[in-house]
């Protein structure tokens, strides 16, 4: 499915090789009795915005499990050529294949905080402000994702290489924070020791 016209786009990174897992796919790990790579594309379609999903190249075993989890829902898959060599990659990729003149909302697809509620939050935020770049912040304060962009930046965030995503550009830009509850903008799960911690919470 092409993403229909829209002045907003989700875009889902699920495109990275999760090496810090040992063995395991992250994406894969069950959360509410679901691969969490399906649970947060469900939470990008709850906000009614069309969603693109990052993913490995086709072709290799992760990206072909990967896509299996996604199967029946009506996403775009990105294939990130390059994804190994880092996020701005990733990145870079799922802003070229966005519609021109649509904002941005970026999320990394191993946030497990991150729901449908969380998302349009920020989609309400941006009305105020549709110029400025919006991000959600954690009970402490501290800026996390998801990350919604303004269209006059896409075609920097389609030129972005290495493992800093959209940094540099933040610091320059500046954002504000739209604070979530929690932990849930700050949280993500990149090895077994931090998914066995959020397990203990009595989560997933």
């Amino acid at each position: 499915m092409a993403p229909a016209m829209c002045d907003l786009v989700l875009l889902l990174l699920a495109a990275g090789q999760s090496r810090r897992m040992r063995g395991e796919d992250k994406l894969l790990q069950e959360v509410e009795a679901m691969p969490l790579l399906r649970r947060q594309a469900l939470a990008a379609l709850d906000t009614g915005v069309p969603v693109l999903v990052a993913l490995p190249p086709g072709g290799s075993e992760l990206a072909a499990r990967r896509r299996a989890a996604l199967d029946g829902l009506e996403i775009t898959e990105v294939a990130v050529a390059d994804a190994d060599k880092g996020m701005g990659h990733s990145l870079a990729a799922a802003a070229r294949a966005a519609p021109e003149g649509a904002g941005l909302i970026v999320l990394n697809a191993d946030m497990p905080g991150i729901g449908a509620t969380e998302l349009q939050a920020l989609i309400t935020a941006r009305g105020t402000a549709p110029e400025r770049i919006w991000r959600g912040a954690d009970s402490a304060g501290r800026a996390g994702h998801p990350v919604l962009f303004p269209a006059r930046l896409r075609p920097e965030l389609a030129g972005l290489t290495g493992d800093r995503g959209a940094k540099a550009l933040i610091a320059r830009e500046g954002a504000i924070l739209v604070p979530l509850p929690g932990d849930a903008a700050t949280l993500d799960l990149d090895t077994p020791e931090d998914w066995a911690a959020f397990r203990a919470r009595g989560t997933g």
